[in-house]
């Protein structure tokens, strides 16, 4: 009986959580627009695509820059612009912008044939002899993620914002991640590896 009570709490605060309403973040979106696009789809390669992106992933990462601000960067995601941005956003805000994003189409990127060799072999296969898990595990074979275990869609994303990413959980400037996952992975890899999965994953549809 606990265990059914526990189990109907869960799927409760996740139904909860899905009430984002997609025509009012539309409406307040103007101000990601400058450096998200006006539909998410960046025109800035260090700055994400956040079209099609998991409404439940998006709608983490604005409560983790706030948290981030909040806690002077102990806790959550520390950005200086995004502190900025979601200052003033109440979590119905956050909600409403994370369902509009991911109501968004991202356009198709692409996947140099220079980053196949190392990135196709770290993306489907990992490497044992490291400890280095494949990011198929989590990311699946198109890089779609998945929503329900919040592990983001990495596909049609910038490879100059996937880098910046990696190398941040490597040198454990980012920290917000599922229990450590990403940092562990990160860790592991060099330079040239971080530059070839960054590349890899894009064409990934």
């Amino acid at each position: 009986m606990k265990k059914l009570a526990l189990l109907l709490t869960l799927l409760a605060s996740f139904t909860v959580y899905a009430q984002g309403d997609a025509e009012a973040g539309k409406a307040k979106s103007a101000t990601c627009a400058a450096c998200h696009g006006a539909d998410g789809n960046s025109l800035i390669a260090a700055n994400p695509v956040l079209a099609g992106q998991h409404e439940k992933y998006l709608l983490k990462q604005l409560k983790d820059f706030k948290l981030g601000m909040t806690s002077g960067g102990a806790q959550g995601r520390n950005n200086a612009v995004m502190a900025g941005m979601v200052a003033s956003l109440s979590e119905e805000d956050m909600s409403d912008l994370a369902a509009y994003f991911a109501a968004q189409t991202p356009k198709a990127g692409s996947t140099p044939e220079s980053s196949i060799p190392v990135g196709e072999q770290l993306y489907l296969a990992g490497d044992k002899e490291r400890g280095i898990a494949a990011c198929i595990a989590c990311h699946g074979p198109r890089g779609n993620g998945t929503a329900l275990s919040g592990f983001p869609k990495i596909s049609s994303q910038h490879a100059d914002y996937i880098k910046s990413q990696l190398m941040a959980f490597r040198d454990k400037q980012r920290n917000n991640d599922m229990n450590g996952m990403m940092q562990i992975v990160a860790s592991k890899l060099s330079d040239k590896e971080i530059e070839a999965i960054s590349l890899y994953v894009g064409g990934l549809h």
